[in-house]
């Protein structure tokens, strides 16, 4: 690895090389884990490269090819089991200056990477009156092309499901690390090559992205007596094909009164779970019928709440999704969390009866293969690694699936395994290597077993060697 050749290369491209600087950036959520914060705590890159143009992606690519420099890709930083973390040192990649809407018509936008979902939508609804299908949590600060290498799903994803459903990503444009890197547009079946691959197998600079209909969503909040209550109003939600919701969210007591500081008001007592919904205006008046008949408690609605009230409030997805973890990590530091997945309601059952209070229950409703699914995100009231590992076993023992955000490989953890044609296309678009490595075990294994199908182990960060 040539750090001092690579960065005098780079001409008047901007490089940051501050020690506390790029160790900042060469950060992202991965302390929402307790293993992850151990073993990723000293984990930085050399220096930061901030491209200001396409073409100047594809200097620095062929750059670091010819000096043999790894090269992590980062968006805003915003995801949360590693992803983003120059294993291997290196530069990261900073692609926030790469920022402009590049078009938007009546049922799709192309942006660039760095384009934040926010201003995506901002420009899409004074346009043509469209927002993008989905969003993270992280909205208001997330960059499209590392919601597309790093996310699965998010707010939206009870509507239309997840990232790597065929037609919820129109197109990429990737670009390979070869010693003349190329400039690839992919479509189709291709997409999944790269979609949610931690930028291992090229770097996207373009996301051409359908549209839906925007809708001025209403906030709402429904208490329940008890998780299980909250869990069963939440899929009866979701079941109707009439209401219209872009998050239905059942959260746990005491989690809603503890972490929802700002809408505690509306929260009757500690022991209250709570169904956070996000409901287009036309399909209020009848979820408010649903919700008596279902004898909830409606403690919040945003289309009758003062002005004042409302801008107080986060909106609801920020109490949803990841964010859930992110506020009660600032009550208390100690808990963490998981990813699963439950068949159906009497696998929450189980769940909230085995666990109590250990593990808090986080679901967010979603539509998966024309099925509505369970996909947990529940905390863990976190004790050791060896007890975090029982309740990963007793979840696969009783047939609910966990994609362990305690890793930070491809394969081990996110939400989806490496699949022979992926590994192929990271052969052919970067034959060094040297693109976030690490992360695919796939890569990095010659005895990688496809069909497997279990978690893997791997101990990437302790065979890399030097770069």
């Amino acid at each position: 690895m040539d750090i001092t050749g690579f960065r005098a290369a780079l001409g008047d491209i901007p490089v940051e090389d501050n020690p506390r600087i790029v160790q900042q950036k060469s950060r992202d959520h991965y302390w929402y884990s307790p293993r992850l914060k151990q073993q990723l705590e000293g984990v930085t890159a050399q220096i930061v490269v901030s491209p200001r143009t396409q073409d100047e992606v594809i200097l620095v690519l062929r750059e670091a090819f010819r000096h043999e420099v790894p090269i992590t890709p980062r968006g805003a930083g915003t995801g949360n089991y590693g992803q983003a973390m120059p294993l291997s040192g290196g530069a990261m990649l900073n692609l926030m200056n790469l920022d402009r809407i590049l078009s938007i018509s009546h049922d799709r936008v192309r942006a660039e990477a760095g384009a934040v979902m926010e201003k995506i939508d901002e420009a899409a609804i004074h346009a043509v009156n469209g927002e993008l299908r989905f969003h993270p949590s992280t909205y208001r600060m997330a960059s499209l092309g590392g919601f597309v290498a790093g996310g699965s799903g998010g707010v939206g994803s009870i509507r239309w499901g997840g990232l790597r459903n065929f037609g919820n990503i129109l197109a990429l444009k990737v670009v390979t690390c070869e010693a003349e890197p190329r400039v690839l547009e992919l479509t189709g079946p291709d997409i999944l090559k790269v979609a949610h691959a931690y930028g291992t197998n090229g770097i996207i600079v373009e996301v051409e992205m359908p549209l839906t209909a925007h809708h001025d969503w209403v906030d709402m909040l429904v208490g329940f007596d008890t998780a299980i209550e909250a869990v069963a109003f939440a899929e009866q939600v979701a079941l109707q094909d009439g209401l219209l919701c872009k998050e239905i969210s059942p959260v746990a007591a005491p989690m809603p009164y503890d972490y929802f500081n700002r809408h505690r008001p509306y929260i009757r007592s500690r022991e209250q779970s709570v169904v956070l919904l996000m409901v287009a205006p036309a399909a209020v008046p009848a979820l408010v019928h649903f919700v008596d008949f279902h004898e909830g408690d409606l403690l919040y609605r945003g289309d009758t709440a003062p002005a004042e009230e409302k801008a107080r409030l986060p909106p609801v997805f920020e109490l949803a999704w990841n964010h859930t973890t992110l506020r009660g990590l600032k009550v208390d530091p100690t808990i963490t969390y998981l990813q699963t997945q439950y068949p159906d309601l009497a696998h929450v059952r189980w769940a909230i009866d085995t666990f109590g209070d250990e593990m808090p229950m986080h679901i967010e409703m979603n539509r998966f293969d024309g099925r509505i699914i369970f996909s947990g995100l529940p905390v863990v009231r976190y004790t050791s690694e060896e007890r975090l590992e029982e309740i990963i076993r007793l979840h696969e023992q009783n047939g609910c699936l966990v994609f362990n955000p305690h890793r930070y490989t491809l394969e081990e953890g996110g939400m989806k395994q490496t699949d022979r044609a992926q590994l192929a296309f990271k052969k052919e678009a970067d034959p060094r290597g040297i693109l976030n490595p690490g992360k695919m075990v796939a890569w990095d294994d010659p005895d990688f077993d496809f069909e497997s199908g279990r978690n893997w182990l791997f101990t990437g960060l302790h065979t890399l060697g030097a770069a």
